[in-house]
């Protein structure tokens, strides 16, 4: 079975746990390298870790999921944005 190494970034607490509940549940596959509360902590987990896929959530304070998508360098993981609005 091929590994697929991956990062949740999304400010709740609750959502990122969620989500690596529901991961490990139902896709054993998929290493979850780190699980971030920010921006910030996003882009430094993706610069060390470089995954395959980046879960990621939409608003969030400070900068958004957009936005942090346009300071990643070259660095260029699938993503799968995840968020709890409806308008998204």
């Amino acid at each position: 079975m091929t590994k697929l190494t991956a990062i949740i970034t999304d400010d709740e607490r609750h959502s990122r746990e969620a989500l690596l509940q529901k991961l490990q549940k139902n896709c054993p596959e998929v290493e979850i390298l780190a699980l971030c509360a920010s921006a910030q902590e996003g882009i430094e987990a993706i610069k060390n870790y470089s995954p395959d896929v980046l879960f990621l959530d939409i608003e969030m304070p400070m900068v958004n999921g957009f936005e942090m998508l346009k300071m990643l360098d070259q660095i260029t993981p699938q993503i799968i944005f995840t968020t709890a609005y409806n308008e998204f």
